[in-house]
């Protein structure tokens, strides 16, 4: 593994464990295959697709990389706080931490929600980012790291369609993304986030129709949707001192021009 799909190595990369959550499929796979073929020691994080998670931890070792599969309910505090100490003491360290699952759980508009969608909404996109980095920060503060949260088009556009209340948590993770990186900076821990446009993922396949999807691609500029491959070099780019050591608080969008803010 001395190329990534990108064909780039970013050598201060090497070495490092880093956690990425919501890493069975869609822009979290790809992200682990990434992470893995930089050379560093991947947890991958998955809940229900036991398959494809175990799938892609032998595509990561059949390449000489190192992987640690660990599942969880990110919508359940206790299982967050698990599957991050766990990682940690697989690797004795921990050195970046990507708070990537999450999920629309539903496209249901405003006037029909309920106070029961709206937990299963904020825990798994809001609370567990904040789990999640509460319990990873200590490991972090020993030797410094990163975090990199994914945000979403829809945290400044208001989403559509149903999509408001995932729109609004992705929102809540913006702005935890600046919060977190005034207060972590001085332990040498930068934290930034990825704001994926309309990608071609599974989360496209639950929740949006082909005339949804039609819709989307409509307004963006690049004529086309984003695969999860588009996504991946903010994210390395965010986790190297080499490339972004100057760069924290910050929100990357990636989203073929469909918002310029």
């Amino acid at each position: 593994m001395s190329e990534t799909a990108l064909g780039l190595v970013i050598p201060d990369l090497a070495g490092k464990a880093v956690l990425v959550t919501g890493a069975s499929t869609g822009i979290g796979a790809a992200l682990a295959l990434a992470y893995a073929e930089q050379k560093c020691k991947v947890a991958l994080h998955y809940n229900s697709s036991r398959d494809a998670a175990e799938k892609l931890g032998q595509t990561i070792r059949g390449g000489g990389g190192e992987v640690f599969l660990v599942q969880g309910d990110f919508s359940l505090p206790a299982d967050v706080e698990r599957v991050v100490e766990d990682s940690a003491r697989q690797f004795g360290r921990l050195d970046g931490l990507v708070n990537n699952a999450g999920g629309m759980l539903g496209r249901v508009p405003y006037a029909e929600q309920t106070e029961a969608h709206y937990d299963a909404v904020m825990d798994l996109n809001a609370r567990s980012v904040l789990t999640a980095s509460r319990k990873a920060i200590p490991w972090l503060k020993k030797q410094g790291g990163f975090i990199v949260n994914t945000s979403s088009i829809a945290a400044r556009n208001g989403a559509g369609g149903g999509a408001g209340l995932y729109g609004s948590a992705k929102a809540f993770v913006s702005n935890v993304t600046r919060g977190m990186a005034k207060e972590l900076i001085g332990f040498g821990i930068r934290v930034n986030a990825v704001a994926p446009g309309t990608i071609l993922t599974p989360f496209h396949e639950r929740y949006s129709t082909d005339e949804q999807m039609k819709g989307m691609v409509a307004t963006i500029p690049q004529g086309r949707a984003g695969t999860a491959q588009d996504c991946v070099g903010a994210y390395l780019f965010l986790s190297s001192d080499l490339l972004s050591g100057y760069v924290t608080g910050q929100v990357i969008e990636v989203n073929g021009g469909q918002l310029m803010p």
